[in-house]
């Protein structure tokens, strides 16, 4: 035990140098400051708002095609598109499903990819990662405010496809009371309460924690970002093989649009519930992975 840990009474991180250990020692256990400093440059990146602004733009692109389709009167029924696409032109409530069930398979998972990716190996790249461990804040609370700030962006990354896409449907195509998948109608309040209840967010916690990770493992954001984005593609790849169905409920992308099931009357929640607990799963296993990984990683840049 270090001279710092003996006058702090409290043990030092794996990996943390006496200087890190004795400024920690001073400072209150948890403060929101750095909190705030995260979200506040997180979000002003132009990365950040690119990313936020294509999400927004896929239920855009989605309704207008849609209107395109059935200007003539006909049924945008059919086909395979994403689910609920059939019910649009009857209530323009269903665009945000449809915009959830599009966004959630690539789009939404690779922007939080690449926001998690880069979240320690962007500092790391740019030279502040060791400024960041001396001056205001230990390995344990930074990692910890890195995957807060990671699932707020997924929050918000889910809000604005599911603001886009309402707004989008009440310009084009008439609101009302929705037809659920069971074919029982419910008021559009609840209607939307559900929509706001969807657990696209709460899917993204795997990812979250697998880029936090991998964003350990290397001093380049780029690297961690692509490997990031690479890992979800793989594992989307291998949930489509047939032969893998042993492996698929154990994939963090299995059980992803279960969140139509809130759109059944009663409510179907196996899945859903089944997609929470691997989700969190995944959480605890990468999420104790990064924070091994970062305490003990040796800081040079």
């Amino acid at each position: 035990m270090s001279r710092a840990e003996t006058a702090a009474g409290v043990p030092a991180e794996a990996g943390a140098t006496e200087t890190e250990t004795a400024v920690r020692a001073a400072r209150p256990p948890w403060t929101l400051g750095l909190f705030r400093d995260e979200l506040r440059t997180t979000f002003r990146r132009w990365r950040t708002l690119a990313l936020l602004g294509v999400l927004a733009a896929v239920p855009v692109l989605v309704g207008i095609a849609v209107r395109i389709e059935t200007g003539d009167g006909s049924s945008s029924g059919g086909g395979g598109g994403p689910a609920f696409v059939s019910q649009i032109t009857n209530n323009g409530l269903f665009l945000v499903f449809t915009a959830l069930a599009a966004t959630l398979p690539f789009f939404l998972p690779m922007a939080v990819g690449v926001i998690a990716g880069d979240a320690v190996a962007g500092e790391a790249g740019a030279g502040t990662l060791r400024y960041l461990l001396v001056a205001p804040a230990g390995r344990t609370r930074l990692l910890l405010t890195k995957y807060a700030t990671v699932m707020v962006f997924c929050l918000a990354a889910t809000l604005v496809v599911a603001v886009s896409a309402l707004a989008v449907g009440a310009l084009l195509f008439p609101l009302g009371d929705p037809t659920t998948i069971s074919g029982t109608r419910i008021t559009f309040g609840e209607g939307l309460l559900r929509a706001l209840l969807m657990v696209v967010a709460a899917s993204l916690l795997g990812v979250a924690a697998l880029g936090l990770f991998v964003s350990t493992l290397t001093n380049s954001g780029i690297a961690a970002m692509a490997t990031t984005v690479g890992l979800l593609i793989t594992v989307q790849i291998l949930d489509q093989i047939p032969q893998l169905h042993a492996l698929h409920p154990y994939l963090f992308s299995h059980y992803w649009l279960s969140f139509a099931d809130l759109m059944r009357e009663p409510v179907y929640w196996d899945d859903l519930t089944k997609n929470l607990g691997l989700q969190a799963l995944y959480a605890a296993v990468f999420g104790s992975a990064a924070w091994a990984r970062f305490t003990t990683k040796d800081v040079t840049a």
